[in-house]
């Protein structure tokens, strides 16, 4: 059962003590005890070689997701990825007081963390290993993957008392894996993928979809509460994820119909702009049109959640709908084209820029 809380605030160190689909859990369990070299199918278009697995990886039970052990609170905060999320995320921590280590592919993007007083380390197994709780914002399941179980990955540096939250937005399967190759290591893990984009992770508006070790949800509810407005517990490893891609498939079909609204009360002589506020006024009122609407009038699209991402999380969506033989064909419609607008090079445009792709189907029927 789902467990909303409100977000509340509390004094920064004073945090509290720590106090599983089964096919698709099988499966992870699997990958797991064959040292990881097998993966997800969508892992594919990269070549296993380059997934770099760690060769100390353990099977062994994974911890349930109700577990009441107690560690000590942690004295530090570690953060994987400093993207477009993951950046202003980890600058609340910094911000909120919390002494936190960090990490990113491209070493410039952790500057304005140091600026702020962060430490840098030069891999995830080094962050790991130093902080009590790491939390993992990666673009896709093959980095999250990689940067957890890989070579010098964050698994490398986890041991009993540590916890790892991934709030990457990925599928069951790959949470899963993750998830057992974490727990082999002692350590507790939380999925725990946002719904929200850029503006909110500034604004510590997030909101968390957890799942997993209850206790590490319980001890890092302060740090949640830092970077977001409202979290949900919702049992075994594998909830959050599906519930993320659900939103985002939703989201994605939602900006997709929108689009097809806004070119289609211009070619009839309407005021897209009218269109946006009336829609802001009425029953299908959703911030996303009002924020997104006037910029994509002007066929402007900064970037808050880049248009491959939201591809991405509807072939995962539809990828998980098709496991249980769910038929989901507006989302199906929508997928493709977001895939057109991705071959237009639209890939690092915010997701709003699917409406090009829109426009170059005009252009062609005409």
């Amino acid at each position: 059962m789902a467990v909303v809380e409100a977000r509340h605030f509390r004094s920064p160190p004073e945090l509290h003590c720590l106090t599983t689909a089964a096919a698709s859990e099988a499966m992870a369990m699997a990958m797991c005890s064959r040292l990881c070299p097998g993966v997800p199918a969508h892992f594919k278009t990269r070549p296993v070689s380059k997934l770099r697995f760690s060769s100390s990886f353990k099977a062994s039970s994974s911890q349930a997701s109700g577990s009441t052990a107690k560690y000590e609170t942690p004295s530090r905060v570690g953060f994987l990825g400093l993207g477009i999320m993951g950046s202003p995320m980890a600058q609340n921590l910094v911000k909120a007081g919390y002494d936190v280590a960090v990490w990113s592919r491209t070493r410039s993007k952790c500057d304005p963390l140091i600026s702020l007083g962060a430490q840098y380390k030069s891999t995830p197994e080094e962050v790991a290993a130093s902080c009590g709780i790491t939390f993992a914002m990666l673009a896709d399941p093959e980095s999250a993957v990689e940067i957890a179980c890989g070579e010098h990955g964050a698994a490398s540096g986890m041991s009993p008392g540590k916890g790892y939250i991934d709030v990457s937005t990925v599928d069951g399967t790959t949470s899963k894996l993750i998830s057992t190759q974490i727990r082999s290591t002692g350590a507790l893990f939380l999925e725990a993928p946002v719904s929200g984009s850029k503006k909110p992770a500034e604004d510590g508006k997030l909101i968390f979809l957890t799942a997993g070790d209850r206790s590490l949800y319980e001890t890092a509810s302060p740090l949640l509460d830092v970077m977001g407005k409202s979290r949900f517990y919702l049992g075994d490893v594998g909830s959050g994820a599906a519930l993320k891609l659900i939103v985002n498939m939703i989201m994605g079909s939602m900006m997709a119909s929108f689009s097809e609204g806004l070119l289609l009360s211009e070619k009839l002589g309407l005021d897209p702009s009218v269109l946006v506020e009336v829609i802001s006024q009425g029953a299908i009122s959703a911030p996303m049109y009002s924020v997104k609407g006037p910029s994509m009038i002007q066929s402007m699209y900064p970037t808050a959640f880049p248009l491959k991402h939201q591809q991405k999380d509807l072939r995962l969506a539809l990828g998980l709908a098709e496991s249980v033989s769910q038929p989901t064909p507006v989302a199906a419609a929508a997928n493709e084209l977001y895939k057109l607008a991705k071959s237009r090079g639209l890939s690092d445009h915010d997701f709003s820029a699917v409406i090009e792709a829109l426009k170059a189907q005009l252009e062609q029927n005409k």
